[in-house]
């Protein structure tokens, strides 16, 4: 197959371009050169702006198109339009965060989706995220009527993730001592490793699989506790954790998700549905998820690899953790 990828090998595209390279796929990139530039030297490499700038795409043809970095609807129908033509099948990254309605569990495919008001805005922000998500799913499937793919992931993760999201657990417990956790450990939690998600998009791909698939995982119920213990057998620490109520971090402006990653407090009217989304329909269609204690090992083999002065996106600073946990005991 000959793939064309929007977009730079950052993390998901990184991933994307293995998967492809590995089940034997000509693979062309499209993007402005910015990221990476010096991986994947024997993939043919277009530079370009998919926003004003796609000239290196005309006149060309593949078989599929994956678009990892699709945010403005405006910018993906530029895309679409100019690819109609050439290109069998279009797969749009999207995200759960389409969905307008989390506070109840279980939500699958059919779930109502965010709207905009304003359809022009293009200026991302917490509000504006998903309802963009679903313009764009509307422009690629309004060019494209019965060929695209609308993958709605969720939190990704694994090696080269820059958001740190999950990364900051299996690196806190390896550390070990006293470890602060969140609320209460039966907290459920989704996400899915970035290597079984790309393989599985390419796989759609050659398929030609088209609609919407919520895509992220476990295939079972994993609490906050399992996930935990699963990165201190990992990595083999004495970590001992210190469960901490909600209104306490709450009263401490600890933030959720982002100074505590994939904690979000019960309190929030919205939390019902935030970690239970349905995804039999991604399952049914071959997603398939590796154990998570490879993913926690794989983790942080590469993390191991970054800087010793790392700027971490998310995540208690030793010394705040330190503070909350003296705090606590008071």
């Amino acid at each position: 197959m000959r793939l064309l990828i929007l977009g730079g090998p950052k993390f998901l595209g990184r991933h994307l371009i293995e998967a492809a390279l590995a089940r034997g796929h000509a693979v062309t990139l499209f993007n402005r050169g910015q990221t990476n530039p010096e991986l994947f030297p024997e993939v043919e490499k277009l530079r370009g702006d998919r926003n004003g700038n796609l000239a290196a795409l005309r006149g060309r043809r593949w078989d599929a198109v994956i678009d990892t970095c699709g945010y403005a609807p405006r910018i993906v129908r530029a895309a679409a339009e100019l690819l109609a033509d050439a290109v069998e099948h279009y797969t749009f990254i999207s995200s759960l965060s389409v969905y307008s309605e989390t506070r109840r569990p279980g939500i699958d495919e059919s779930g109502p989706l965010g709207r905009l008001e304003d359809e022009t805005v293009e200026q991302i922000t917490g509000e504006t995220y998903g309802p963009l998500k679903v313009l764009c799913e509307q422009a690629v499937e309004q060019v494209m009527p019965g060929r695209a793919l609308h993958i709605r992931a969720g939190l990704i993760v694994g090696p080269h993730d820059p958001t740190d999201r999950f990364t900051y657990w299996p690196h806190r417990l390896a550390q070990g001592g006293e470890a602060l956790a969140p609320g209460r450990p039966d907290y459920r939690v989704q996400f899915v490793d970035v290597r079984d998600l790309a393989d599985w998009i390419v796989r759609l791909s050659e398929h030609r699989r088209v609609g919407a698939y919520n895509a992220t995982g476990p295939d079972y119920l994993l609490t906050m506790a399992q996930l935990f213990e699963t990165c201190r057998m990992a990595s083999g620490s004495d970590a001992r954790l210190v469960w901490v109520a909600e209104e306490f971090l709450l009263e401490a402006k600890i933030a959720p998700w982002s100074e505590l990653p994939l904690w979000i407090p019960d309190s929030d009217p919205d939390s019902a549905g935030f970690s239970t989304f349905n995804c039999d329909k991604a399952i049914s269609a071959g997603l398939a998820f590796r154990p998570l204690a490879d993913t926690v090992r794989d983790t942080l083999a590469w993390e191991a690899t970054r800087p010793a002065d790392h700027e971490w996106c998310a995540g208690l600073k030793p010394e705040r953790e330190a503070e909350l946990l003296q705090a606590w005991r008071k």
